[in-house]
């Protein structure tokens, strides 16, 4: 048969049955979407955020960054511009700070300190420009030590005009800053000072963040650090260090989110292999007829594959025209990183890439062949002649039944298997595995099941029982889109339910104290936002405020090439008692060693254990050994932290500084009033976030919805493409038995008594399905919870099963299940089947 003829027949059947192949395409069309638009929203996300560091930081060849926290030591400056393979040296001096916006909030805000003669060859974006209007501009304005320049993001945000005033945080105190221009960077809220006002300002004198250094041409870049004979405390950095650390810090996310919304595009496979199913079990005569006429098995195989085929390509199309807008919409509603906070929620601009476009396009086709090749093997199997007499179809021999079990034990032996590069890859096989063993299993669960059952007395009843018992292998086709929806949904919620949960319990034990005020929301601004020791014996001293605990947050690098480690240093007192442990605790250290608690990010991300000593970098450049004691659940930081003794840290650093205050009220005292009394202490009440544990709670549990908020959606498409496979496989079912209801009407049944008999029959196999996938949506959720999420993010949970949630899925499922059985055979029934006995002879 030519393809010309073939594209004919495909061409007809569509027009006379439009649904069955729009409910296809927008099966392919939704994974195809979503995935596609996952993607382009993380990549849009990842370049606008590399855009963001490559403005501040230009093009240099290299950068020069200290070890500690406490910066470069400016003397090093003039030795590094004086080397003969330099040709140019910037210092720069990074903060992240707050300052108060128009209406008195506090606002985040990077400041770049920088020597804007010398840095405008490096970072011409950060060039400040002066504003022509104001008449009492200076010269060399940009020079001023108290004048800032804004780039677009901070005007529109602090709502200040060239001339005005802006406060900005130092330490506990504001900073009276005027605004003497503006930058062209187009990043986050952004100002830029003269190098010399950030370092009187903000506590820098003789300090610098970075050094951007840009080589003589030809000059080796080894060969320049080498005889530059930096000091210890001194790093060599690729310019593309910042960007490559938050793409690898938040590659784990990115992925899980690309994997969850392929779930679409898995249960769109089954939706095609239920409507082509559906498709060839209507045509069998047509099919029959063509192959008397001459078309051979291979010929029907390609029919039914082409369809296939082009439905994939169609509803591929759809998908990427879809995905485009879903994401530009997201990336408008919910920013880059769709609510997680990994990459500061800004609403970059739309990346869209034609090489992804073409691999997502793919993938929508791959799923439609996947889908119809069982389909048009069945196609291809047809006897012809035996099929025009309604005699084929029936051979529903149970065929390796060793199958689905096999794939079942397969994936439980990858969910061993360590993550690879540091994503679950193997648990993700593991995860595949199970459904399409559980899948495949269908049949011999069903003889177990129905095995068990005693032969019911009413001849309908004992109809569908015996039917479904003799043709279990045909339960595949009817029931595959109700497991595979069904077991993905509930591997879903079971996962979101127990990480809320989990989430609970911690905050729970993490606030037990009756009020909480911090100065930094972001381990980055702690150095910026903070309170003195006087503040905190003037809270102590309060009226109502029985007791008070200070806490103090730093960044630690432990490796240049991940994010900084969040350190804590706070009252440890009993860690069994005051923080949420996991395992037993190691005993203190013979040695004297400092003792120190790791999250469970630390101990995956630096391979290190309980009992072993770590090396703790220091702010000053010098680095201490610290025991580690125990380990800690730490939801909050997935970059990893580490708690330490206040008293310690002040020992090994001298830092008394302190960013959140826990307070206990004593009996009787009024929240109220003693927020009150921390706001009158600050020097501005804005610099002070004060909630109660409650409040803090609501909070976190919030952005713990609106991350995992793609995943309702998700639940929700995997559901309804489910259900459209029920109704697509029991119309197969009901069309391929027209002559068997044509027979039974003969012996006497009645036509109400054919719909009981379908009804009956859907309920059974939507009742197995729903039993398997229940099963299976557990058994996968045990490895989220118990191996992807660990592998991904590196914390632990424990597994909470949500029944009510779970019923109320299962109970959907069953209804949608009876519902569908009862329309098909309302369909089937509304003809005279007893004429279609006729077609036998």
């Amino acid at each position: 048969m030519h393809l010309r003829d073939t594209l004919y027949l495909i061409v007809r059947e569509a027009r006379h049955h439009p649904g069955r192949a729009g409910v296809a395409l927008l099966a392919i069309a939704l994974g195809v979407a979503l995935a596609f638009a996952v993607h382009l929203i993380n990549a849009s996300a990842l370049a606008e955020f590399g855009q963001a560091v490559r403005s501040v930081n230009g093009q240099p060849d290299v950068e020069l960054r200290p070890v500690g926290r406490s910066g470069l030591d400016e003397t090093l400056y003039a030795r590094v511009a004086a080397h003969a393979g330099v040709a140019l040296a910037s210092p720069v001096i990074e903060i992240e700070t707050y300052a108060l916006d128009a209406q008195g909030r506090k606002r985040g805000l990077k400041l770049i300190g920088q020597d804007a003669l010398v840095a405008a060859a490096l970072a011409p974006a950060l060039l400040p420009r002066p504003d022509p209007a104001l008449r009492d501009a200076p010269r060399l304005a940009l020079l001023d030590p108290d004048r800032v320049f804004l780039n677009p993001a901070a005007q529109r945000l602090f709502g200040v005009k060239p001339g005005a005033q802006m406060r900005v945080q130092s330490g506990n105190r504001l900073v009276a800053l005027t605004v003497g221009g503006t930058v062209s960077a187009d990043t986050g809220p952004l100002a830029v000072i003269d190098l010399a006002g950030a370092q009187a300002h903000f506590d820098r004198l003789g300090q610098l963040s970075r050094m951007d250094l840009r080589l003589q041409p030809g000059a080796d870049r080894d060969t320049v650090l080498r005889t530059l004979a930096l000091p210890a405390s001194v790093r060599a950095a690729a310019p593309d260090e910042t960007a490559q650390r938050v793409s690898n810090f938040s590659r784990a996310y990115r992925v899980n989110l690309t994997v969850l919304a392929l779930v679409a595009l898995f249960t769109g496979a089954f939706l095609v292999f239920s409507v082509q199913s559906l498709a060839v079990a209507k045509r069998v005569p047509q099919l029959a007829l063509l192959g008397v006429l001459g078309m051979h098995a291979r010929e029907r195989l390609v029919l039914v594959l082409v369809e296939s085929a082009l439905l994939g390509i169609v509803g591929a199309g759809l998908g990427l025209a879809l995905g485009t807008g879903l994401a530009a919409l997201a990336l408008r509603v919910l920013g880059g990183d769709l609510g997680s906070g990994l990459l500061g929620g800004a609403a970059p601009a739309l990346q869209w890439s034609s090489g992804a476009a073409l691999v997502y396009g793919g993938l929508g086709l791959a799923a439609a062949l996947a889908g119809g090749w069982q389909p048009a093997r069945m196609a291809a199997a047809l006897s012809p002649a035996q099929s025009l007499k309604g005699l084929g179809g029936e051979d529903q021999t149970l065929r390796q039944p060793w199958r689905g079990p096999a794939l079942m034990v397969a994936g439980v032996a990858l969910a061993f298997v360590p993550p690879l590069g540091e994503l679950p890859l193997a648990a993700y096989g593991s995860v595949a595995l199970l459904l399409l063993g559980g899948i495949m299993a269908v049949p011999l669960l069903v003889g177990v099941l129905l095995g068990r059952i005693t032969p019911p007395r009413h001849p309908i009843a004992l109809l569908a029982v015996e039917r479904a018992r003799d043709q279990r292998a045909s339960a595949t086709i009817t029931v595959a889109g109700v497991v595979a929806s069904l077991a993905l949904s509930v591997a879903l919620t079971v996962m979101v339910a127990s990480f809320r949960d989990s989430v609970t319990h911690w905050l729970d034990e993490v606030l037990p104290a009756d009020l909480y005020a911090r100065t930094a929301t972001s381990t980055a601004q702690a150095d910026s936002a903070y309170l003195d020791p006087a503040f905190v014996q003037a809270a102590a001293a309060l009226p109502g405020v029985a007791r008070v605990q200070a806490q103090r947050v730093v960044a630690v690098s432990l490796d240049p090439a991940r994010a900084a480690v969040a350190l804590i240093a706070r009252e440890v007192g009993d860690a069994a008692q005051t923080l949420p442990l996991v395992g037993t605790l190691q005993p203190p250290s013979p040695a004297g060693q400092p003792d120190v608690y790791a999250s469970e990010a630390v101990l995956a991300l630096y391979g290190v254990q309980a009992g072993q000593t770590l090396r703790l970098p220091l702010p000053n450049g010098r680095t201490a050994d610290a025991h580690i004691r125990g380990v800690w659940r730490d939801y909050a930081r997935q970059q990893g932290s580490l708690v330490i003794d206040r008293r310690d840290w002040q020992r090994l650093t001298g830092d008394d500084k302190v960013n959140d205050l826990a307070l206990w009220l004593a009996p009787g005292a009024a929240v109220s009033a003693v927020q009150a009394g921390l706001r009158a202490l600050a020097a501005d009440p804005a610099l002070l976030e004060i909630a109660t544990p409650a409040e803090i709670r609501a909070v976190s549990l919030a952005i713990f919805d609106r991350s995992f908020a793609v995943t309702y959606w998700l639940q929700a498409v995997a559901i309804a493409i489910g259900l459209f496979g029920i109704a697509a496989s029991f119309s197969a079912q009901v069309l391929a038995r027209r002559r068997e209801f044509g027979a039974l009407q003969h012996l006497g049944t009645t036509r109400a008594q054919v719909l009981t008999l379908v009804c009956a029959e859907g309920a059974l196999w939507t009742a197995v399905g729903a039993l398997l996938g229940l099963a299976l949506g557990l058994a996968v959720s045990v490895v989220l919870v118990k191996v992807v999420n660990p592998q991904s993010f590196h914390w632990t949970m424990e597994l909470a099963l949500p029944w009510w949630r779970l019923g109320a899925l299962v109970l959907a499922v069953l209804v949608a299940g009876a519902v569908t059985a009862w329309g098909s055979g309302r369909a089937a029934a509304s003809h005279d089947m007893a004429l279609a006995v006729k077609e036998d002879w």
